[in-house]
């Protein structure tokens, strides 16, 4: 494990969470010396960000503990573009009004992670569009295009990929590399920033500012990578069955994001652990020693910190006790996703389980519903349903007035009746 003489670059290699730093010894030198400034860029696409962004969110988080400044750039303009790395299509083009609604929806994660303030070093949100909206599309071209080689841009891995495979780049999302590198000399202008952060498939798009901010100004920049969140055998980490594991709670409930972390594989709960929590290293240490059925406290603590971090100890409490209930006594707890549905209906024509499955979230769509049923993992008020056909009636409401609709071992929702 590499030792650094600055705080915040310690605190990440303990974690686990730096993949690559463009130079390692002067970025350490300089923050060891003073308050550094550091962003970190966000495309509002959605109302809300995802896992797949939160170790990003997480590497600010500690850069702020330890007495630095950080940015969260919001990418107003270069939404409008999209960012073409790993896609492999066009994404849909958004309006600026979408934009601006996903990026006041999305701010609301950020500030379990961040103290944002105008003093010290308190965090600010800024927006892309507030400079790349008046650009003047030939005077641009003339002053910051010039010092980008069509060349090397054809070597990156976002380009390479499309055109390897044959598939489309349009001109508009080419151009996407240039406006991400202008970010950071216009960050660095604005705000002495010196430092991005980003993932580790951000690296050819980051190193493209540091090559920029030099040309246009001789200023020194730096960037570090985080790794891709992935799984022990590989896989790529940041779905459940039922989609993207967003960080809001309006569109994926505190208990659902419980659940995520506690059914975790064993070999990933230390990484896990290590990133996505608070936890000190000496308790941290102490969860790396468990064996056997002893790591499944460990996933509890895991889920439980995770939980308490992005949506407050309240949910955390209420996610881990729902938990307790639903798998450990047996019965129904109070967080279980819950969605309401006419008794008159279920007393008339029903409702077929393909369409239940998919209004509680437990399923994407019905092709998902049936392979569910087929492979045995579907059951309704803990019965197992092998009817694809079946439709839920007033028959199938319990006592306390709901259906419950599991999806495995581990998913579960509730059909109210009112």
């Amino acid at each position: 494990m590499a030792q650094y003489k600055s705080d915040f670059l310690n605190v990440l290699e303990q974690r686990g969470m730096i993949h690559q730093i463009s130079d390692a010894e002067a970025l350490d030198k300089k923050l060891s010396e003073g308050m550094v400034t550091a962003y970190c860029g966000y495309d509002a696409t959605a109302k809300s960000l995802h896992i797949g962004n939160l170790m990003s969110i997480i590497m600010l988080h500690w850069f702020q503990e330890c007495g630095h400044r950080p940015l969260t750039l919001m990418g107003g303009a270069t939404t409008m573009l999209g960012d073409p790395t790993g896609k492999d299509e066009l994404r849909q083009m958004k309006t600026l009004d979408e934009i601006n609604g996903n990026i006041a929806s999305i701010k609301t994660a950020f500030d379990s992670f961040l103290t944002y303030g105008d003093s010290g070093n308190g965090a600010q949100m800024v927006n892309n569009a507030d400079w790349m909206l008046e650009f003047k599309y030939i005077d641009f071209l003339r002053d910051y295009g010039r010092h980008f080689s069509v060349n090397r841009m054809l070597t990156m891995d976002s380009v390479k990929l499309r055109l390897e495979r044959e598939q489309p780049l349009s001109f508009l999302e080419f151009n996407y590399m240039i406006l991400q590198a202008y970010d950071f000399v216009e960050l660095n202008k604005r705000f002495g920033t010196s430092l991005q952060l980003g993932g580790s498939d951000q690296w050819g798009n980051m190193v493209g500012g540091i090559d920029l901010g030099r040309r246009i100004s001789g200023a020194e920049l730096f960037v570090l990578t985080c790794p891709l969140l992935t799984k022990a055998n590989g896989e790529k980490m940041g779905k459940s069955v039922g989609g993207a594991i967003w960080l809001n709670g309006d569109m994926l409930s505190p208990y659902d994001y419980y659940q995520f972390w506690r059914n975790c594989d064993d070999a990933d709960l230390s990484k896990l652990i290590r990133i996505f929590t608070k936890l000190p290293m000496d308790e941290i240490t102490k969860i790396d020693a468990l064996e056997g059925a002893e790591m499944n406290e460990g996933k509890k603590i895991l889920a439980y910190e995770a939980t308490k971090w992005l949506h407050g100890q309240a949910a955390a409490d209420d996610a881990a006790e729902t938990a307790r209930k639903t798998f450990e006594q047996g019965s129904v707890g109070a967080d279980l996703p819950r969605v309401e549905v006419k008794l008159a209906q279920l007393q008339g024509e029903g409702v077929t389980v393909l369409q239940a499955f998919q209004d509680t979230g437990l399923a994407s769509s019905g092709g998902e519903v049936k392979r569910l049923i087929k492979g045995g993992g579907a059951r309704v008020n803990d019965k197992s349903l092998s009817d694809m056909g079946y439709v839920l009636s007033a028959a199938d409401v319990t006592e306390d007035g709901y259906i419950k609709l599991s999806s495995g071992k581990k998913r579960h929702a509730l059909l109210v009746a009112v």
